[in-house]
């Protein structure tokens, strides 16, 4: 007894099967798309609670303590943002002197 195999077409879809297939993917995309933009924003969100600070040590420096605190960041930037936090005119700082540090 011969038996012969079963084969089944290849999947064809139509249209409007195509045209469903399209939607779903660019909702998924989408829907990717919202999440990761939502998650992104907030960890982009500021910390609560209090503002970081250091106390200035003898030979520190706007710019050792830039470097200390936040050393991914550009210091050029970094001693900016310190000297605007603390509205501070020039770039002395004397020991014992608290500054606010930039979040982040």
């Amino acid at each position: 007894m011969v038996t012969t195999a079963y084969r089944r077409p290849p999947l064809r879809l139509t249209q409007r099967g195509r045209a469903v297939v399209l939607t779903f993917f660019i909702g998924m995309s989408t829907a990717a798309s919202a999440f990761l933009l939502a998650t992104a924003s907030r960890a982009d969100e500021p910390a609560s609670g209090p503002a970081p600070s250091v106390v200035v040590q003898p030979h520190d420096t706007l710019w050792s303590i830039a470097t200390r605190t936040a050393p991914r960041r550009d210091p050029y930037a970094a001693v900016a943002e310190i000297q605007k936090i603390n509205n501070l005119e020039g770039y002395v700082v004397h020991p014992g002197q608290t500054l606010e540090l930039p979040r982040g």
